[in-house]
């Protein structure tokens, strides 16, 4: 359980309706300062499906006085609240600000859908950088503690898709004195609470879903330092290649890849990586929130509402899903272009169905019309909810990137009992109208309960559902970790037949991504062949975009696969060129008037028999 320890402050003042952004709202609270001030990159919403929000509501509930910075443009924002007490608690938002600001091609975006109105330009290039810098120019004494997906996923040296080159870590560029990776309740709460009782910075090393630097390690820790890939031993921490290797050499690069992948998983390790005369230390994976502490979490007296500051003016993501439900954390699909694993881990952590249902009563409560429809029931995955391991000591030694490919591991339980429940549950109560699944449904795992293929095509489907098989040659497939392009099909043939015998007709509507690494213009002739076969049509385009820490970056940049032994690979190639990503985008557009005489074209040489 999460500590149960006297609150700081909570018994004094209370709980505050929302997180203040400006003076006067201190004032009116009867804070003199801050303990904790969050400079995000996002507009503040008190909601739980925004970082700002469910971690600065956490703190709060933890009892300590918490205001939000959100969106800084001067030094006179960083300073509205004054300097905080403990910590400045620094995130760009619910996304990596470059995955926000670029697409795939780097073309600069024009909108931003986590700021009012949707405008884009009011965070910087690298925020959480940008942010850490000013907050120690501005208060040099005070503690800079660095979260969310930008920091978390680039707490090792990694490759930078927009720099085109491999960087150090986070904590080598940014002057921070904590990061925290992962979910991070744990971390933050022993953080906060650490702080308050004076522990000085070293004292936070090596503690789980914690990052530090340090000149020299404790003569104690015991390091592993061969590059055996395997977890048999005693040790401690594990030495990836250091800095100057990974950025020299790509085979070093990938092999540093394979042993953080492997010690991602359940019963994984901390890792320690030296850059110049500086070590690294990552403490292992956070350990999983049980079902009581994260309905802890997420029971927590959100307002769900953007900030008043920002009057009218919509935010487009809070739009999207003010009134969707996570009902879980954690996926072990393992996809190579995901990063979910390296920031959330594995292991499936799944609320109660009474706090679900307690959302869901707060969000009918908001409606005037007194009944609502929710849009979404989900996260990561929409049908994981309490799936995990049998055997619990088998996963803790098992170092398989996924659970799901190439085959469903037989120690994993996929009983979609327990999903179907909560959905009929939800669907049930008497203040809602509709339940929508938005989230991915993992089909592999929904085929083996026509059950909840029912469930899903009768009542929670309207017209179309998303699902994104990525594509349709097995050999891009097999470096995606996601299953043969048969097992999409019976998924597909299985809902429309079920979705006819609901007396419904449903279409599937794939999502497909061009350019991925080992795809060359033969594999994606292949999608497009199946396309065709299938008579769709498919007008937006997913171009592979590199991120930090996922698998198929480091397939992208070295050419290797960090799945496998590295040597004896022979490197893939990747489309790498503005032209050759623009051509596999177009065949996919098979059927748009500019690109038909090409794609006829090329599969004519491809397999001449084959007709437009």
């Amino acid at each position: 359980m999460l500590h149960t320890h006297k609150k700081y402050w909570a018994a004094r003042l209370g709980t505050a309706e929302i997180l203040p952004m400006t003076r006067d709202e201190m004032d009116a609270l009867g804070w003199d300062e801050c303990d904790i001030i969050i400079v995000g990159g996002d507009a503040y919403i008190d909601h739980p499906s925004f970082s700002t929000g469910i971690v600065g509501r956490y703190l709060h509930g933890e009892g300590f006085r918490v205001g939000v910075v959100a969106q800084p443009q001067c030094e006179a924002d960083y300073l509205a609240l004054g300097v905080p007490k403990l910590f400045w608690g620094i995130n760009s938002g619910n996304m990596d600000s470059m995955v926000n600001h670029y697409t795939s091609e780097k073309r600069r975006r024009h909108d931003d859908a986590y700021t009012p109105g949707g405008k884009a330009g009011r965070r910087p290039d690298r925020a959480v950088t940008v942010y850490a810098k000013a907050c120690r120019r501005l208060a040099p004494d005070i503690p800079i503690v660095i979260g969310g997906i930008e920091a978390s996923l680039r707490r090792i040296a990694h490759y930078d898709y927009w720099l085109n080159r491999v960087m150090p870590s986070l904590l080598v560029d940014v002057p921070a004195d904590i990061p925290s990776f992962g979910s991070g309740e744990w971390s933050l709460e022993t953080i906060a609470h650490g702080l308050s009782y004076g522990w000085p910075i070293e004292r936070f090393m090596g503690l789980p879903g914690i990052a530090m630097k340090c000149r020299e390690l404790p003569e104690t820790l015991r390091v592993r330092n061969d590059m055996r890939f395997d977890r048999n031993g005693e040790y401690d921490v594990r030495r990836l290649p250091d800095f100057e290797t990974v950025r020299d050499d790509k085979r070093a690069f990938a092999e540093a890849s394979r042993l953080q992948i492997l010690e991602t998983h359940a019963g994984g390790h901390g890792l320690v990586q030296k850059h110049g005369d500086i070590e690294v230390w990552m403490g292992p994976i956070p350990e999983p929130l049980s079902t009581e502490d994260l309905d802890s979490v997420y029971d927590m007296p959100f307002s769900r509402k953007p900030h008043p500051i920002y009057g009218d003016q919509k935010i487009p993501a809070f739009e999207m899903i003010k009134n969707s439900v996570t009902i879980m954390r954690g996926c072990f699909g393992g996809c190579a272009f995901c990063s979910i694993a390296a920031h959330e881990g594995k292991v499936i952590q799944s609320r109660s169905p009474q706090s679900v249902e307690r959302e869901v009563r707060t969000i009918a409560q908001m409606n005037p019309k007194g009944r609502v429809s929710i849009s979404d029931i989900g996260g990561p995955s929409a049908n994981m909810y309490e799936m995990g391991g049998i055997n619990r000591n088998i996963c803790a030694k098992c170092t398989k990137p996924s659970c799901l490919v190439p085959s469903i591991c037989k120690n994993l339980n996929t009983d979609h009992g327990p999903v179907i429940d909560l959905y009929r549950r939800i669907r049930e109560m008497k203040e809602v109208k509709n339940v929508f699944i938005g989230s991915g449904v993992r089909y592999d795992l929904a085929l083996k309960s026509p059950e909840y293929i029912r469930e899903l095509a009768k009542y929670h489907t309207s017209g179309y559902l998303k699902i994104a098989p990525e594509h349709t040659n097995n050999k891009v497939l097999a470096l995606m970790l996601k299953p043969c392009v048969k097992i999409f099909d019976d998924f597909v043939d299985i809902f429309v037949k079920t979705s006819q015998s609901c007396g419904k007709k449903q279409y599937i509507i794939p999502y497909f991504i061009s350019a991925f690494p080992g795809c060359g213009e033969h594999e994606m002739l292949d999608v497009a062949r199946w396309l065709m076969e299938h008579h769709l049509f498919v007008d937006q385009v997913q171009s592979f975009l590199p991120t930090p820490m996922s698998a198929a970056t480091t397939m992208y940049y070295t050419g290797y696969t960090p799945y496998l032994p590295i040597e004896g690979q022979t490197p893939m190639e990747s489309a790498k060129s503005h032209r050759d990503r623009e051509i596999q985008k177009a065949i996919l557009r098979y059927h748009a008037p500019e690109n038909r005489d090409m794609v006829r074209r090329m599969l004519a040489r491809d397999k001449p028999k084959r007709k437009l």
